[in-house]
């Protein structure tokens, strides 16, 4: 998606499962725009330091500088007001300010690109993605390649063993999966069998 210069702002957002190309297609769009000597500010949240704390860097080692914020709020902080292009890595990982101030810039002729995950690792719609894409111009669905099927995925099996909502990790911690090899629950599912288990062994005389 190229940039017109005499076109309003507006919010792109790009969104997937993990290993689709989501980064790398944020990545994308954001040197065309340095190519067209567009002005442009790239963050990612300060959870993220899986590969650099100073680039967006995408599974396949594609990378491009990025700043760090806490917060969507601090996004508008460091903001040059000149800048007229700015692109966001890992949404996901922000509250639902992030909506309030993609809106404000968008608002502002600012081009604001956002990719992240639309879903969580059971499946369920992950704030504030889906706020995004109700309010986003422009959305791009990218679909990777199931890990167990090879058929088309869209979901994040997460193979580690935790509940918590957010567990950054790449390869090794997660996989894709198409909609009928994923396994929401399977984590579940394997705590349980092994507290059965244990219950079947003979305690050992003390």
């Amino acid at each position: 998606m190229d940039v017109f210069h005499s076109h309003p702002g507006w919010i792109e957002v790009i969104t997937g499962s993990m290993f689709s190309g989501k980064s790398e297609e944020l990545i994308r769009r954001l040197r065309r725009a340095q190519i067209a000597r567009q002005r442009v500010q790239i963050f990612k949240p300060i959870v993220d330091g899986r590969y650099s704390h100073e680039h967006i860097v995408s599974h396949s080692d594609m990378r491009i500088d990025a700043e760090l914020v806490e917060n969507a709020s601090e996004i508008l902080e460091k903001l040059n007001h000149r800048t007229e292009v700015i692109g966001v890595d890992e949404g996901q990982f922000f509250d639902t300010t992030l909506v309030e101030v993609s809106n404000q810039l968008a608002n502002a002729g600012k081009r604001v690109i956002i990719a992240g995950l639309d879903t969580d690792f059971l499946g369920n719609p992950f704030e504030p993605m889906p706020q995004l894409l109700a309010v986003a111009e422009y959305i791009t669905k990218t679909l990777a390649i199931c890990m167990r099927c090879g058929s088309p995925a869209n979901q994040t099996q997460r193979l580690v063993a935790s509940k918590d909502r957010v567990v950054v990790g790449g390869a090794g911690s997660y996989e894709a999966r198409c909609r009928r090899c994923f396994e929401p629950e399977v984590e579940e599912d394997q705590k349980r069998d092994e507290i059965v288990e244990r219950l079947k062994k003979p305690r050992s005389a003390s």
